[in-house]
């Protein structure tokens, strides 16, 4: 194999097991598979994927791996191990959300284990969907046919979490109020069940988005609408689950209370509790943060992929060798699990649907930016009508695993962003990797212990983790804002929808008193008030509809109307050449 310097090869369209039409052929290709070194190991430079990136092999991490197209023959250790990878990658992004999703609603520690289980089981299968492309009817598809693997979303979990501060002051999840005034939140399985049939029947709105042309939605949703949709989640988890957890817990003990369990973090009765923000707590945090930083200066290829979970791993030994971590939930976790091994009562709650509704909506312009992003770094066309069916496909997929993943007790995926990175450092693109990743989330789910190993973790740990990982999902919507040319107009929507999104992140209770004044309202009046309250609350929410609304009724400027009409016009000839009678469809 020739050696490649400081060069971007195009794809190599090598033959596939799919070119092979006959039986016999393909017989004799899988032989050759599994039978020889070639198919086993291919040549692949192995020690440029696992070397460090030390000063003296600066000239040697110049050179780059030839890149392996989405149908390219891929020797079977490759697949595997760039799948292990983009499994590594997922891994703390898929384990937040449920992890959040227990401490808030304080469920106990098996039920806990098996959200994480069931996560990384659901996140596997429903990838599946999502890289396949199966036709449906007039050119429309399941699932994107690219490297795109999906997870629990983050867009959730601010609406989640406002949905639950709901049913606990209203009295449907339990609570104690403490002579100091302090209110403690009792476990509340119930309000889990509520999220997943709202997300259940919410998730039909995502299917039928799926179905509007895609030069609509990039109308109506433009990257100045997705990307400040992003910006906001982003920054707002890091506020209300990243940094709470890194100063010791946000199950209440970040109130500092003077009585009671939660009086310490995690609990009075972890092996080292201490008050909320002590030194300890956001040392150990902070070791991780410097771990994964570390891991960018210095780590290989292979490291840097997974620099999350090189973090969570330093920090859990340095936890563990000083005594932080309680390993009860790895001896009481199964050995085995699987979906529905726990059950929630699914039901609807109706203040929750206008927020759920929401949610879908802008997790179906975060699958359209990171499909774009997925497909630019897989070498495949960003423009066309091949492309509008990925970006069909894909929000199908996405909506299907939304009504799919709240039946298999999960909360509802999305495309994930930061395996287009894994992409782009291993340039392996190839889809017989994203199964091999589908393979080990769903092994990792299965295998329960693993979900009990996550469980343990400190959340000082986790938290210095996953502010790093919220605080990129941040740093997402800022570069999609930056794709913008910041027209006045553009500058006026971003202003307005800030300014509702930066408000509710400094003052969150600034809209929870705004219907105190209704007096007496029926329950259906009264559902709707606090749908309301849970969307003006939720930082994402808000500024998405201010900033889609604006983008509706603001006059736009001459020179953008102008590309807009020779965008659309040009896309309407290639959709009439490609729907033709004589053409046929894709």
């Amino acid at each position: 194999m020739a050696t490649i310097q400081h060069s971007q090869p195009q794809a190599a369209h090598l033959p596939s097991v799919h070119d092979r039409s006959t039986f016999q052929e393909k017989v004799v290709f899988a032989k050759r598979k599994v039978t020889t070194r070639e198919g086993w190991l291919g040549n692949y430079d192995y020690a440029w994927l696992c070397l460090p990136s030390l000063p003296f092999t600066k000239d040697y991490h110049s050179r780059a791996p030839p890149f392996y197209a989405l149908n390219q023959e891929l020797p079977v250790l490759l697949a595997a191990a760039t799948g292990l990878q983009h499994a590594l990658a997922m891994l703390a992004g898929i384990i937040a959300p449920p992890i959040t999703f227990a401490s808030s609603l304080n469920l106990d520690g098996p039920t806990s284990a098996y959200l994480i289980s069931s996560s990384l089981i659901a996140s596997g299968i429903m990838s599946l969907l999502q890289m396949s492309r199966i036709k449906l009817f007039r050119g429309f598809y399941i699932g994107t046919g690219l490297l795109s693997v999906v997870g629990t979303s983050f867009a959730t979990l601010s609406t989640a979490n406002a949905i639950f501060d709901s049913l606990y002051k209203n009295g449907s999840c339990p609570s104690t109020q403490m002579s100091d005034g302090t209110i403690v939140r009792g476990p509340c399985p119930d309000a889990y069940g509520k999220l997943l049939g709202t997300s259940l029947i919410c998730s039909f709105l995502e299917t039928g988005l799926a179905f509007v042309p895609p030069r609509t939605l990039k109308r109506l949703f433009p990257t100045m609408i997705t990307g400040t949709v992003v910006l906001l989640i982003g920054a707002s988890l890091v506020g209300t689950a990243g940094a709470l957890t890194w100063g010791g817990g946000s199950n209440g003990c970040q109130s500092r209370p003077t009585e009671g369990i939660f009086q310490l973090c995690p609990d009075i009765s972890a092996p080292r509790a201490l008050p909320w923000g002590s030194p300890q707590l956001i040392g150990l945090g902070f070791l991780s943060f410097m771990s994964i930083v570390l891991t960018e200066m210095f780590g290989s290829p292979f490291l840097k992929n997974i620099s999350i979970i090189v973090g969570l791993a330093v920090g859990c030994i340095v936890a563990g060798a000083t005594g932080y971590i309680d390993g009860s939930s790895i001896t009481t976790a199964p050995a085995i699990t699987f979906l529905w091994v726990h059950t929630f009562k699914l039901s609807v709650y109706p203040p929750a649907i206008l927020p759920m509704l929401a949610t879908y909506i802008s997790l179906a312009m975060e699958a359209m930016g990171d499909i774009t992003a997925s497909a630019e770094v897989s070498r495949v066309d960003v423009r066309g009508i091949e492309f509008d069916s990925r970006i069909q496909g894909g929000i199908l997929s996405d909506g299907i695993g939304g009504f799919f993943s709240a039946l298999f007790t999960v909360s509802p995926v999305s495309v994930f962003a930061q395996n287009n990175g894994v992409i782009a450092i291993t340039r392996c693109a190839n889809i017989t990797a994203g199964r091999w990743c589908c393979f080990f989330l769903i092994l990792f789910g299965v295998v329960g212990k693993i979900s009990g190993v996550f469980l343990a973790i400190p959340n000082s740990v986790l938290g210095g983790v996953t502010t790093f990982l919220f605080a990129s999902v941040a740093v997402s919507g800022i570069r999609v804002l930056g794709l913008n040319k910041f027209t006045r107009r553009e500058r006026f929507i971003l202003g307005a929808s800030l300014s509702f999104g930066i408000a509710d992140l400094l003052v969150p209770d600034i809209f929870t008193h705004l219907f105190d004044g209704v007096n007496n309202p029926n329950s259906g009046l009264q559902g709707l008030l606090t749908s309301i309250t849970i969307i003006l609350s939720t930082p994402f929410l808000i500024g998405g509809i201010v900033g889609v609304t604006l983008n509706i009724i603001l006059p736009r400027d001459t020179e953008d109307a102008t590309v807009i009409t020779v965008e659309e016009s040009d896309l309407e000839k290639q959709y009439e050449g490609e729907y033709s009678p004589d053409s046929g469809s894709k």
